[in-house]
């Protein structure tokens, strides 16, 4: 009898727990809509600033701050507790910021290629997004969480230079809706990043198309590599697809400036590591992204999102990664 009442009950549980989830993202996706919607009457310079300061106060009390703080101490561990609490508060601005921005893409993204200085983004790097729009063959751009992330697909688009973004959606599929469908009226095709992801960007490859890629967060399957001296996976995503279809890769990042503007800084491809056979070296490649990573990073720590937990390892890797080296 209680056999067959734990068969029954089991279902039953999972369905309600089900239930409950599906309530709280409801709630939670409200009342985002309710700050935003607050926000958005108000001029943009003013939402902006509140947000900054709203998530100064209301970050600290979160789970996810504690992470950051760990990170920040790991990274560096010659900060003091002073510096490393600043470096945090600066995180949850520049991420109220980010998500407040939302709110005003058709007016705060608002460019015009040569404006320069009077537009709310400058672009460092100009002729090389005019140089790729006349190239009849793929590219890879890659990018890192550091302050507007978003501006890359919009400022490219500008250009006539269309970037295929990856994105990964937030938890909440209320809140996911809402961004997937703000993001993709400013910066266009969008790859959700889940199963089948890395197919539907090879496809805008073998078009001669153009894609862009976040490479800074953890990946559970990835390479093993270092990022700020510590172990940690990179997803090979970028290093495949750069083997596979011989395409330069480009570094671009995204930075925050007073009065509510940002540099949109583009570089040159990289020169990938090769392997012996002339191919592209992976694991070396997935270093030298962490590597070009850990500079920007290192410029501009506060606008990093510290609270990925970014040097998570599995059990298998973490033996490996703390395995002393063989004495020669």
């Amino acid at each position: 009898m209680a056999g067959r009442a734990a068969t029954f009950l089991r279902p039953l549980a999972a369905r309600t727990l089900r239930i409950l989830k599906r309530a709280e993202h409801w709630l939670v996706g409200q009342l985002a809509f309710a700050i935003l919607w607050l926000l958005r009457l108000l001029p943009p310079d003013r939402a902006l600033a509140f947000a900054d300061r709203a998530a100064r106060r209301i970050g600290p009390l979160t789970g996810r701050h504690r992470v950051a703080l760990d990170n920040l101490r790991r990274a560096y561990p010659e900060k003091s507790e002073e510096e490393i609490r600043a470096i945090a508060s600066d995180m949850w601005g520049n991420m109220a910021r980010l998500a407040g921005e939302y709110l005003y893409l058709d007016r705060m993204f608002e460019l015009k290629p040569g404006d320069g200085e009077q537009a709310r983004i400058e672009i460092s790097g100009e002729e090389i997004f005019l140089r790729l729009r006349e190239e009849k063959k793929p590219h890879i751009f890659f990018t890192a969480h550091t302050g507007n992330f978003e501006l890359l697909p919009v400022a490219a688009s500008l250009y006539d230079l269309p970037v295929t973004a990856l994105f990964r959606a937030p938890n909440n599929p209320y809140i996911a809706k809402y961004i997937f469908s703000t993001r993709a009226e400013a910066m266009g095709e969008l790859i959700a990043s889940r199963a089948g992801a890395a197919f539907g960007l090879a496809r805008v490859l073998e078009r001669d198309g153009n894609i862009g890629v976040l490479v800074d967060q953890k990946f559970r399957h990835g390479v093993p590599t270092t990022f700020f001296g510590l172990p940690c996976n990179t997803s090979p995503l970028v290093a495949k697809l750069a083997r596979q279809y011989e395409c330069d890769v480009y570094p671009a990042r995204s930075i925050r400036l007073p009065g509510n503007r940002f540099r949109l800084e583009v570089y040159d491809r990289l020169v990938l590591p090769r392997t012996e056979k002339g191919t592209v070296d992976v694991n070396a490649t997935c270093q030298l992204l962490n590597d070009v990573v850990e500079g920007w990073v290192r410029e501009h720590p506060g606008q990093w999102m510290w609270f990925h937990k970014r040097w998570e390892l599995d059990g298998r890797k973490k033996a490996k990664a703390a395995k002393p080296a063989p004495q020669s």
